[in-house]
């Protein structure tokens, strides 16, 4: 984690920005749920437990910075709640998301699937593409499991009465 910390220290100094407490506060926050999606709000509860005297606007303008920075990524899945995600170390493109419309977890995938599309794109319409976002909407394993336990159950308990 200190590796990291350290080069995202010389990313914020390589545009003129120092990685004050209360951003390194943030970024440790990050860095140790990187695998959840958390909201500006989330983030600030749990810096709050590290950094008692941080308020709500600076880490949304820390989370800003970041999100300009490309150190994080800000994402939203449909529910009106901005989400921050660190960017991959060394990735070209911002990773892909399968977000359950039943439970509302999201997982995540890392491979780049849209290369072969981006070269289409640029080539036929003539755009130069920087990033791009590409989100699944759908049910996750977890719940067509759950599902088909449940249709199990009910099976039994007609074929029982």
């Amino acid at each position: 984690m200190e590796q990291r910390i350290d080069r995202i220290k010389k990313q914020l100094h390589s545009q003129s920005y120092k990685l004050t407490p209360q951003r390194e506060a943030t970024v440790r926050v990050l860095l140790e749920n990187e695998k959840d999606h958390l909201s500006a709000e989330d983030v600030y509860l749990l810096v709050k437990e590290k950094a008692p005297e941080i308020g709500l606007a600076t880490v949304y303008r820390t989370l800003e910075l970041l999100n300009e920075l490309e150190v994080v990524d800000k994402i939203n899945f449909g529910d009106g709640v901005s989400r921050y995600d660190l960017r991959k170390e060394g990735a070209d493109h911002f990773h892909h998301h399968l977000v359950c419309i039943e439970c509302g977890s999201v997982d995540e995938i890392q491979e780049d699937l849209l290369g072969d599309v981006e070269k289409v794109v640029e080539s036929n319409w003539n755009f130069k593409i920087k990033d791009h976002r590409l989100t699944f909407h759908g049910v996750c394993h977890r719940c067509l499991e759950q599902e088909e336990k449940d249709e199990e159950h009910t099976s039994k308990e007609t074929n029982e009465a």
